[in-house]
């Protein structure tokens, strides 16, 4: 007999709650958080907007969360644009020129702007100044219009992809680490809460233990969970159901995927464990190499299983060790 569940308030009303607005609520990245409050603070007794800011790191670690409560802080706007989308100088230009003082720009993968556009935004960053060239030909001429001042929040999962000027623009680049057990321990139940969701310590443990160290994707793995403790249990999650949950989504123990498993396999069976090139992984995978560097290598190269070297990516003992595969070992599980 199919369970008859009395709906609340829609989930996609809930989901901006999920993000903390204010720095004593975020949760983790110590040193960063310390750092943002004296940089706040002393921009406040200014009278100051922020000094530009660079953060960067793999997916899902709160760079864009930052940047909103960056904004939240200062008591400012904020203007949400995506790298690859700004391609002609004119985008740039007309969300630089309705910019009010303070206001805070974000660019999210900034590492994939548009040379053109990156190089209009070196003198708005620095001097708050937009050069531009009117005309054509011979009656073409240059003029300079003086902007608001406003804070460049940058967000890459690249920064070597970045360049030089640009990063150097930057009065703050911090990189944001994986989460530890008890911090996404404390999201998980943080986000339990606002989604109106049972479950006790030991099943948020279970759940922090696979979000491999990413607190979007211990979010995400809480609703999942959600799911099958209301389909097939009481709608509370505790050990043993979030352990059964994660099991049938093929998540282990320490967090590896179905395509993280492969992609060691693969090296293994196929290279003798390495060392491998980049394209051979992307064709055997079936995968962008792009996807690969940003979303599959951090963790395991985290975890030590996986090691870049000069000559290509290779597979580590403790990897085998996880997999149950000793060296020789022929069969794959």
């Amino acid at each position: 007999m199919t369970k008859k569940i009395t709906k609340n308030k829609p989930e996609q009303k809930f989901f901006d709650s999920l993000r903390p607005k204010r720095l004593t609520n975020f949760i983790g990245q110590n040193q960063l958080k310390n750092q943002l409050k004296i940089f706040i603070n002393a921009a406040k007794q200014r009278g100051e907007s922020l000094d530009h800011v660079l953060f960067y790191g793999p997916p899902g670690l709160g760079k864009t969360t930052l940047a909103c409560i960056l904004a939240h802080e200062m008591e400012t706007d904020i203007k949400i644009v995506s790298g690859p989308a700004l391609s002609r100088a004119g985008d740039l230009a007309s969300i630089l020129t309705n910019l009010k003082d303070g206001d805070i720009l974000f660019i999210d993968e900034i590492h994939r702007l548009n040379k053109v556009v990156e190089e209009t935004l070196y003198p708005a960053m620095e001097d708050y100044a937009l050069d531009l060239i009117v005309g054509k030909g011979p009656s073409a001429r240059s003029i300079r219009l003086k902007l608001k001042r406003f804070t460049v929040v940058g967000a890459t999962t690249r920064t070597g992809l970045i360049s030089s000027p640009m990063r150097d623009r930057f009065g703050l680049v911090h990189k944001l680490d994986f989460y530890r057990s008890e911090n996404l321990v404390e999201i998980i139940i943080n986000s339990a809460r606002v989604l109106l969701i049972d479950i006790d310590q030991e099943g948020a443990l279970e759940v922090a233990c696979r979000s491999r160290g990413t607190p979007r994707i211990a979010n995400r793995l809480l609703k999942r969970v959600r799911d099958f403790a209301q389909v097939k249990g009481n709608g509370c999650i505790n050990k043993e159901t979030a352990q059964k949950a994660l099991d049938d989504l093929g998540i282990d123990r320490i967090g590896l995927t179905g395509v993280d498993r492969k992609l060691l396999k693969l090296i293994i069976k196929k290279y003798q464990g390495g060392p491998v090139g980049l394209d051979n992984l992307g064709a055997g995978l079936v995968e962008d190499t792009g996807t690969i560097i940003d979303v599959y290598e951090p963790y395991l190269m985290k975890l030590g299983f996986l090691k870049r070297t000069p000559r290509g990516r290779v597979v580590t003992g403790r990897a085998k060790e996880h997999l149950n595969l000793a060296d020789g070992q022929k069969k794959l599980i």
